[in-house]
């Protein structure tokens, strides 16, 4: 699942085209010398374009003296809402970004019963596609967490999607 994410992550302009379907050759027409049709040899080093087995994979660091009790995952958004969702939290926690994505460390599990908004991606085990990431914001307290519900509003609000989640049923007892 991990390499499906990463490559979704991947920004179009670096992924690798759909290879051309070459049409199968007919009987009597090989072609001698071994070549292949224009168009369908080796590609240049200037094309060399990247893929997830490439790119990799690596878990956000926490620094140290905070405190991970909860465990950790992260949420991403690509990295035209970073300044805003940075902004407008009332509580931070650790951020990373890259020149893509940024991240932000929730305690495990903040995904139950929640949809994150596209393009918002959730990384079970903060494991998220490696393109070196840096730490661009320290908690001032020992928590690495930043609130995942205002996080999630916040990712609602700047994609425009109506924040949803599952509730159990409220019965009343009168």
């Amino acid at each position: 699942m991990l390499r499906s994410m990463a490559a979704l992550l991947i920004p179009r302009s670096v992924r690798k085209p759909p290879e051309t379907p070459v049409a199968p050759r007919q009987r009597g027409t090989s072609d001698p010398r071994g070549t292949r049709p224009k168009g369908l040899g080796p590609r240049s080093s200037e094309s060399r374009t990247l893929d997830s087995a490439e790119l990799g994979a690596t878990r956000l660091a926490v620094p140290v003296g905070l405190h991970t009790g909860l465990g950790c995952d992260a949420v991403g958004v690509p990295a035209r809402f970073g300044f805003k969702i940075l902004s407008r939290l009332p509580a931070k926690g650790c951020v990373y970004a890259d020149s893509d994505w940024w991240w932000w460390l929730v305690p495990a599990g903040s995904d139950l019963d929640l949809t994150w908004p596209l393009p918002a991606c959730y990384a079970p085990g903060a494991e998220i596609p490696d393109r070196g990431p840096r730490l661009v914001h320290h908690p001032d307290g020992t928590s690495p967490y930043t609130p995942p519900i205002p996080l999630y509003l916040l990712a609602c609000q700047l994609t425009g999607t109506a924040p949803s989640w599952s509730a159990p049923p409220v019965r009343s007892a009168l």
